[in-house]
């Protein structure tokens, strides 16, 4: 499975209470109540992750910048509201607090100073993971009566997800699109995507990631739609030069990643088709050799190309394998849109159409 490396955490969390609308800075490794409904059923568990950087601007101020981290903002919004009862929507943040709160409450902080200006110094990727939770001790099975939002920033040296091996695993659902938790950071999402994983090894040992199909597993398989990887959205890259960019629902994460990658590829003259893709279509397009490369993308590795993708039917039986043409055009622009990606932050390159990057000065 991909993984961090170089994990540095900040040395505080941040703890803000949503009825008291209290701001706190706790330890690093503040608890939440073991006798919690976010623990015993997961009330209450929305989350994000978001990508920043640090530099140090020309007056010697440490600065972060972010981009178009406003569509993370919107999302965990939603996932908040999502959690909480009708009676409760009063309580959700709007998107200008939720900014204040992170970046003048939290980064802004004293306690945070040190670990800002390292980073800045060092160039390092930052991650910032917002998490929700209710506060109470209780195990009741209610809405959320203390509703929180916690919040850990750490930076990283790399994240390793390539090469990796895919594997579709028809016979589990991540999301189900009627309850519109797909296009959601939702905990209960991602139990379902580590299961997958796990089932994936079972017909590939080296397995890192799993393929979902849609909800619809009653549906003949060769006309069930390719959802997304376990964790993260996909890319198609086929041979005619075309990138096909499996469209938002219900299902479907609104990734801040893709939109990016995909502004970048316009930018590079690559046509992206947002459209459904069948998995009947995706074994049709890996026999005939028409599927060139296979990637996910998301925001700690921004963009990893498959090195295996294994095709298989509803019993575990092999239909197809895809392996990359790395000599196909479109196999190194997938990973020249990573690296300018990461140089949009640093502002080494123009900030594409569509896009915004944000800077705070701390």
């Amino acid at each position: 499975m991909a993984k961090f490396e170089g994990v540095k955490w900040a040395p505080r969390q941040m703890k803000y209470t949503l009825q008291e609308r209290q701001f706190e800075i706790v330890e690093p490794d503040a608890r939440v109540f073991a006798v919690s409904r976010s623990i015993h059923y997961g009330l209450f568990l929305a989350f994000e992750g978001i990508r920043f950087y640090c530099k140090k601007n020309q007056r010697g101020d440490c600065e972060v910048i972010f981009l178009n981290w406003h569509k993370n903002l919107e999302r965990f919004q939603k996932g908040i509201a999502f959690n909480l009862s009708r009676d409760q929507q009063g309580l959700v943040p709007e998107v200008e607090d939720l900014e204040h709160l992170f970046i003048r409450l939290y980064f802004d902080e004293s306690a945070m100073r040190g670990f800002m200006e390292e980073m800045a110094g060092l160039g390092a990727q930052g991650y910032l993971r917002p998490f929700t939770v209710d506060e109470e001790q209780s195990i009741g099975v209610t809405f959320p009566a203390q509703p929180s939002i916690r919040a850990m920033a750490c930076r990283y040296d790399r994240y390793l997800g390539e090469p990796f091996c895919g594997v579709v695993v028809p016979h589990l659902v991540r999301a189900v699109g009627v309850n519109k938790t797909g296009c959601l950071k939702l905990g209960i999402n991602y139990l379902m995507s580590v299961k997958a994983i796990d089932e994936a090894k079972k017909l590939c040992p080296e397995a890192a990631s799993a393929l979902f199909l849609d909800d619809n597993p009653q549906a003949p398989m060769a006309e069930r739609q390719v959802s997304e990887w376990d964790s993260s959205c996909c890319l198609f890259g086929l041979r005619e030069g075309k990138v096909v960019k499996i469209p938002e629902s219900n299902l479907i994460l609104p990734s801040v990643t893709i939109q990016g990658i995909v502004a970048i590829l316009r930018e590079m003259g690559v046509p992206v088709e947002e459209r459904p893709m069948t998995y009947g279509e995706l074994v049709e397009r890996v026999k005939t050799g028409e599927l060139v490369v296979a990637s996910s993308v998301g925001t700690a590795g921004i963009l990893n190309r498959c090195q295996k993708l294994v095709l298989v039917d509803d019993k575990g039986g092999l239909l197809a394998t895809h392996t990359p043409d790395e000599n196909h055009p479109l196999f190194e622009k997938l990973g020249k849109a990573r690296e300018t990606y990461w140089d949009i932050y640093q502002e080494k390159v123009k900030v594409p159409a569509g896009l915004r990057l944000f800077k705070y000065v701390l």
